[in-house]
């Protein structure tokens, strides 16, 4: 399994607030981000798969739903984890 307990961890210690933290906007665009990545892989091998491919549009959505939200309410904690994870705009 590509997502497991200890990588959950490691994200949500990484990006969270404080050690535990897996509600905070961060921790969860984190969280998207590296499904998405593991997704993308999967949707390039297997490009008939649409389930995975609409799933892979609503990860997206999600994580931009999280951004917009993070940019009205605290436009440096935006800029930071856009520069940590290597995001567009």
């Amino acid at each position: 399994m590509y997502l497991d307990k200890a990588k959950k961890e490691e994200i949500f210690s990484k990006y969270g607030k404080k050690d535990g933290d897996t509600g905070s906007a961060e921790s969860q665009i984190a969280l998207f981000s590296y499904r998405i990545t593991h997704l993308t892989e999967h949707v390039k091998s297997n490009r008939k798969d649409f389930v995975t491919t609409r799933a892979l549009t609503q990860l997206v959505g999600k994580r931009r739903a999280l951004l917009n939200y993070l940019y009205d309410r605290d436009i440096e904690r935006y800029r930071a984890i856009i520069k940590d994870l290597g995001l567009r705009k």
